[in-house]
């Protein structure tokens, strides 16, 4: 009888974490088991890594901002403009959103789709409300913070490494 990837899956024991990731399967196990157990196990030919080092830790963040209700909105449509030529310049597809509270105005035309431009410009308009309203607690302070701080970890790394291969180099 043939094994699909959900019956080899299954057949782990209950103390192994399985994480699908899209092109191999991730298993780790605990300290006290054997590691030998899983090297050879491989699920159509693609690669099986016992490390926990590829585990990425996902930092929280707050919750993404609720879209304002439609009762609050003014909504029009408006012709595109730029590259993308007649679908883009002869169709009502932009979107513009107006907060009437607090008359924030959001215009949208990121896709030739008006469904998909009346939900972009909504979100939008939720993160600018989001950002009014929280300051520099709201969403994307703090992810736009997280990524400043990466940014400036990778340019400190890459300074030491060239300063370290400099120094060989002069040295030698």
């Amino acid at each position: 009888m043939a094994t699909t990837r959900a019956t080899r899956l299954l057949a782990f024991p209950s103390s192994y974490y399985v994480q699908l990731l899209r092109p191999m399967v991730v298993a780790t196990m605990p300290s006290s088991a054997s590691h030998h157990s899983l090297s050879n196990y491989c699920c159509h030919r693609r690669a099986l890594s016992t490390t926990p080092s590829l585990q990425k830790k996902t930092p929280q963040y707050p919750p993404k901002p609720q879209l304002p209700p439609d009762s609050d909105l003014d909504e029009s449509f408006l012709k595109g403009s730029g590259p993308g030529g007649q679908k883009i310049n002869k169709t009502n597809s932009a979107v513009q959103l107006k907060h009437l509270p607090t008359g924030i105005v959001v215009k949208c035309q990121e896709t030739r789709s008006r469904s998909q431009n009346r939900f972009i410009a909504r979100q939008l308009l939720a993160n600018r409300l989001d950002d009014l309203t929280k300051g520099d607690q709201s969403r994307s302070a703090i992810v736009g913070e997280a990524k400043r701080k990466k940014r400036a970890s990778s340019a400190k790394k890459s300074r030491r490494k060239y300063r370290k291969l400099d120094e060989e180099r002069l040295g030698k």
